[in-house]
């Protein structure tokens, strides 16, 4: 459902009503002075019936969203928007209709290139794209409130044999039923991406190393006990993973950013892979390996 919003100096019942006629849409009106805050209200068009009013605004915050301004088109103030407009006369209805309704596909369309360009096609998870510009703004929360931050790198064990043996085609379900198992026992504020042709990267905000690998071994005990049968076979093919996990700050003294964060649970993954795999690693624990 589009949230269209009226920041305005006065209740304006005339303009809801005129906007009552667009599909799914939900229209309020709020103080002008509210603009500053439009992330609490998220917006999908914002509607602002004085342009005076809201230059500091308009100066100041970068919107998600386009915006549609009342009176005669001005060429003095600077807007950062998705997009934005003029309407002399909103009272016609029509032409206030027409253009609503082009601001609206404007952030329809980039909210859609958006998802599409930071999306893995097979599993639906979010890809590198955007696990690195996320990773960066978590490890610089985690930085700012003294709250540690892990990362597991998980990757399926012998999948070139499922490929081999059984096609790529049944390589493909394995991965989203894996992606699926996954997704549905992480938290909200977590970041699941696909990060390789076989391994997924899970971000754990505020989570220290002890919990990320309860986390770990108790995911893979569940693919442990996935039964997978590929078409044509009796049994189930036995699948297993490993991990890796690394938690910021990892090590004292050491400027590290994302992709430290990541080389370091790619290491622990490396050795979980080299002492036989179906194992979960911590990074801080591998110079203890017997």
């Amino acid at each position: 459902m589009s949230n269209i919003v009226i920041y305005s100096t006065k209740p304006m019942p005339e303009m809801q009503a005129l906007l009552a006629d667009i599909d799914e849409a939900e229209v309020r009106v709020v103080s002008i002075e509210q603009m500053k805050d439009y992330a609490v209200i998220n917006p999908s068009l914002m509607i602002v019936e004085n342009i005076e009013l809201a230059k500091d605004a308009l100066m100041t915050n970068k919107f998600p969203c386009p915006i549609l301004f009342f009176g005669p088109t001005r060429r003095d103030v600077t807007v950062r928007a998705e997009g934005f407009d003029f309407i002399k006369d909103p009272s016609n209805k029509d032409e206030l209709i027409v253009r609503v309704n082009a601001l609206l596909r404007i952030k329809t369309i980039k909210d859609k290139l958006e998802k599409v360009s930071t999306t893995d096609d097979l599993t639906g998870l979010h890809n590198r794209k955007y696990l690195q510009e996320r990773l960066e703004e978590e490890i610089s929360r985690s930085k700012r409130y003294g709250t540690k931050l892990s990362c597991i790198l998980f990757d399926i064990d012998f999948f070139k044999v499922v490929n081999d043996m059984f096609g790529y085609e049944w390589g493909d379900i394995l991965l989203r039923n894996i992606a699926n198992k996954l997704n549905a026992m992480i938290r909200k504020e977590d970041i699941l991406t696909r990060y390789g042709d076989e391994e997924f990267l899970l971000v754990l905000p505020n989570t220290s190393e002890e919990n990320a690998f309860l986390f770990g071994e108790r995911f893979r005990r569940e693919v442990e006990k996935m039964e997978f049968i590929p078409a044509g076979e009796e049994e189930a093919h036995k699948v297993t993973i490993s991990g890796g996990i690394s938690t910021y700050p990892c090590m004292p003294d050491v400027d590290e950013d994302a992709n430290t964060v990541i080389r370091y649970a790619e290491h622990a993954l490396y050795n979980a892979k080299h002492r036989g795999k179906n194992k979960i690693i911590q990074f801080s624990q591998m110079n203890l390996e017997m």
